[in-house]
Formats: C-alpha cells, structure tokens, sequence
C-alpha cells in the first residue's frame, strides 16, 4: 500500500473538491450533508493514545480513495468539455488541438 499522506492534507483536498463541486450547486458547501459528514468523521476518528488506530487508518484510506475519485471525476469533465466532439472541424483546428500548425500553401493560399 503506498503512503497516504498526512489526514489533515486529505481532509484539505476533501473539502476542496467539496467546494468546487458546490461552486456549480451555487450553495456554500458548509451547508452541505457531505461537509457535515466528512468533518464529522474526522472528528471522530482523530488519534487516540492507542499505538495503533485501525479505524482511523481504515477512514483515512477511504478518505483519500474518495479524494481521487473526486479530483478524476472533475479532470475528467473538464477534459470533457475541453475535448468533447463538436461536429466536423476544421484541419487548421484539428492540428491546434494537437500542438501542431499546418505548413503554408505556396503562392499565399493559406
């Protein structure tokens, strides 16, 4: 299993997606059941004198595997959008898409 990191780093990332997730709602995202949830469990599950925490590290697992299905979800919309085909395009477009520019006809016809 590879390091997740530090918690409070996670529930950064968490709530940050919660918020750009929110921003499209148009509602602050405080107010929202999933804010409420994650927060509330990160509360509960904080380090205790134990050595070893497995419900803390369990929540900690999940909570990073949901960060990165939310941060893919968002990049993949973006992407989406970005990528997404909008009819028959143009070769000039086509090529700006891929980084490349067509070469110029000779005799100025292009």
């Amino acid at each position: 299993m590879a390091a997740l990191g530090s918690p409070l780093r996670t529930l950064r990332g968490l709530l940050r997606e919660l918020r750009h997730a929110s921003g499209r709602a148009g509602r602050p995202y405080r107010d929202t059941a999933a804010y409420q949830h994650i927060v509330a469990a990160f509360r509960a599950h904080r380090v205790t004198s134990e050595k070893l925490c497995r419900a803390q590290q369990e929540l900690h697992f999940q909570a990073a595997t949901y960060l990165c299905l939310l941060r893919s979800v968002r990049e993949h919309t973006a992407l989406h959008q970005e990528y997404h085909g909008k009819g028959e395009r143009s070769p000039e477009e086509v090529a700006g898409l891929v980084g490349f520019r067509l070469p110029q006809q000779p005799g100025g016809k292009g």
